[in-house]
């Protein structure tokens, strides 16, 4: 399936994959960093940012969307490339790990280790900022991204320091989602979302500290899981690439270097 995506660098290739409403810009913080050393393709998902929905008879789902990742990376002649994630993004990376078609796989505070109470909740928070996005006038979104209070009051769910957030970026992201047409399917087929089978390759899982949105003992279950320690971002959000880049840049940058 043909996506849109940004590529840079040069390197073992290195695919990223946004959250559910997100666009590729949400890992702009941390393309350069990874750059110097890999091949970085940040890639828009189907029905999100620039990229095409999904044709009518194919569903929104974790696991479509994998299909979508995967076909992607056939379609540019990358065969097990390392990739990583965020969220929604984190549990694609690692249903890619357990299917053993890439090198490494690497989620952030990936989505599925959550109790019923906490996808309650979480399906709740996502669903209010949808809204907000698109009943949002063009010109009161300007005055969101410009002020550090309404910015702080906007964001402070995702990330744990909306100071760090380029104006420009949240602007973006905030059409971007308000614009998704795979959100609300995508939002509703995270009933079903479970941890994926066992991955048949190398994973690293990481949790922000402050994260919001998916609470960090989602990590524990995380762990128990994977069988290992998931790492612990700190000072981080659910959205850590802009609260520490080069923290984020560093987990990737070690967890692909196999």
């Amino acid at each position: 399936m043909e996506l849109a995506f940004d590529r840079r660098g040069s390197g073992p290739p290195l695919i990223l994959i946004h959250g559910i409403g997100h666009h590729w810009q949400a890992w702009s913080p941390v393309m350069d960093r990874l750059a110097a050393f890999r091949t970085v393709i940040a890639v828009d998902l189907p029905g999100f940012g620039a990229s095409p929905g999904f044709p009518d008879r194919v569903p929104y789902t974790a696991e479509s969307l994998a299909n979508a990742v995967e076909s992607f990376c056939a379609l540019l002649g990358i065969r097990e490339p390392h990739v990583a994630g965020n969220s929604l993004g984190g549990y694609i990376a690692l249903e890619l790990a357990s299917r053993g078609v890439v090198r490494t796989a690497t989620a952030l505070s990936p989505a599925g280790f959550w109790s019923r109470a906490e996808l309650l909740y979480c399906r709740t928070v996502l669903r209010a900022l949808r809204a907000t996005a698109r009943a949002m006038p063009p010109e009161q979104a300007v005055r969101t991204a410009e002020s550090p209070f309404l910015r702080a009051l906007s964001t402070g769910v995702l990330v744990a320091h909306p100071s760090r957030l380029e104006p420009a970026a949240l602007l973006a992201a905030t059409r971007a989602l308000a614009a998704s047409t795979g959100f609300d399917e995508t939002l509703e087929s995270f009933a079903g979302v479970m941890p994926p089978a066992p991955p048949k390759t190398q994973i690293t899982i990481a949790w922000g500290e402050h994260d919001r949105l998916l609470p960090r003992r989602q990590a524990v279950r995380a762990a128990r899981w994977s069988g290992q320690r998931v790492k612990l971002l700190k000072g981080c959000g659910h959205v850590p690439m802009s609260d520490d880049p080069d923290l984020v840049a560093r987990v990737l940058l070690e967890s692909s270097d196999s």
